[in-house]
């Protein structure tokens, strides 16, 4: 055991007059400790037992009438009580913070494994639906090869029957040509005059008409046709993988911590247009449908089912999801709001505010 007031440690032996004796009374017995010295003034050798809330330090009774006279004092056990209150209020707090953030463990853990089954499950789906693109464009090819195939099975079929014509047409005529030959050159006037009732009464007419060639560029349509076919694929497939790209980009598990600075919001910045079509005809637009002004003369807009006739209003062309930043320089008495896009155009509830929409 050590004793506070004799600033000693005691064997069994050695304490018993500790227990015994009426001079060692009022000696205050701890469990025995290395770090008696600690218990000390340094500057008096006294027992540390007052605490200087001033100075937030332990300090014996002769500093309380010394250098830390005036100072606001009270015994080791009395801040102890205070402190071991504080503590019990921090512990607590700690306690509530560890079970707050035990919870976001399991369900970022929960949310993680979620997040990857999600994943697999839009890979898959992809995958399916890329497959049966694919698919769908190699059976149109396909088709397109058959379609092709059986145009010209017909076509030649057709032009190979006008050959076997044409060459019996031209063996006949060859024939006919030389019998004429022949007869041009005989001397016998009888015989010429015979054979040539004969032969100018064989008509040259034919049933087989004029033969005209098309030029030789056959299917060259068809393949710029479905040259023209891969270039829109491709334009439509670009425009689509950005939507893709950008769909895709946004997935999180944890969501970004709240933006405060301007330089912080300009990440979700975003460009926007307003759209002519839904312009109150009071409003006019410019610079490239990102200036709007309210005129006193009606604009020559066309009818169309997206304008505002009750409010001088105005939407913009592109639609907003996810967190969204933009800077309106505005004068005069100018309301910017968000609505959604099927807002009341004729009603007198349309006013941004002035609905659920």
């Amino acid at each position: 055991m050590s004793c506070l007031a004799c600033l000693a440690s005691y064997c069994e032996t050695h304490l018993q007059p500790h227990y015994e004796s009426p001079a060692f009374k009022k000696h205050k017995l701890v469990k025995a400790t290395a770090q008696l010295q600690e218990k000390i003034c340094s500057h008096h050798d006294k027992l540390l037992e007052v605490y200087c809330r001033t100075d937030q330090q332990c300090i014996c009774l002769l500093c309380v009438m010394d250098e830390h006279k005036g100072h606001d004092t009270v015994s080791a056990a009395a801040e102890r009580t205070e402190k071991q209150r504080q503590l019990g209020m921090s512990q607590q707090k700690v306690q509530q913070r560890f079970q707050e953030r035990e919870k976001e463990l399991k369900e970022l853990q929960q949310a993680v494994e979620s997040f990857k089954r999600s994943a697999q499950s839009a890979v898959e789906d992809s995958d399916q639906i890329f497959t049966e693109l694919i698919r769908s464009i190699e059976r149109r090819s396909s088709e397109v090869k058959e379609l092709i195939r059986a145009q010209e099975k017909a076509q030649v079929s057709q032009a190979e029957g006008l050959l076997e014509q044409l060459k019996q047409e031209i063996a006949e005529l060859r024939k006919r040509s030389t019998e004429l030959e022949q007869l041009s050159h005989t001397e016998d006037h009888i015989h010429f005059l015979q054979r040539y009732q004969s032969l100018s009464s064989i008509s040259v007419s034919s049933d087989l008409p004029s033969i005209v060639v098309r030029p030789l560029q056959y299917f060259g349509d068809v393949s710029k046709t479905v040259s023209e076919l891969r270039e829109k694929l491709e334009d439509f497939l670009k425009g689509e993988w950005t939507k893709i790209s950008t769909t895709v980009n946004i997935v999180d598990v944890v969501l970004p911590p709240e933006p405060k600075t301007r330089e912080q919001l300009l990440q979700y910045s975003c460009q926007l247009t307003l759209d002519p079509n839904t312009a109150q005809t009071n409003l006019s637009l410019s610079k490239g449908n990102r200036k709007v002004t309210c005129t006193g003369q009606v604009q020559p807009y066309p009818d169309h089912p997206d304008r505002f006739t009750n409010y001088r209003q105005v939407l913009c062309r592109e639609g907003l999801s996810g967190r969204c930043y933009w800077e309106v320089e505005r004068t005069g008495d100018v309301v910017t709001a968000v609505s959604y896009k099927d807002i009341s155009r004729t009603e007198d509830d349309g006013g941004f505010g002035y609905n659920n929409k």
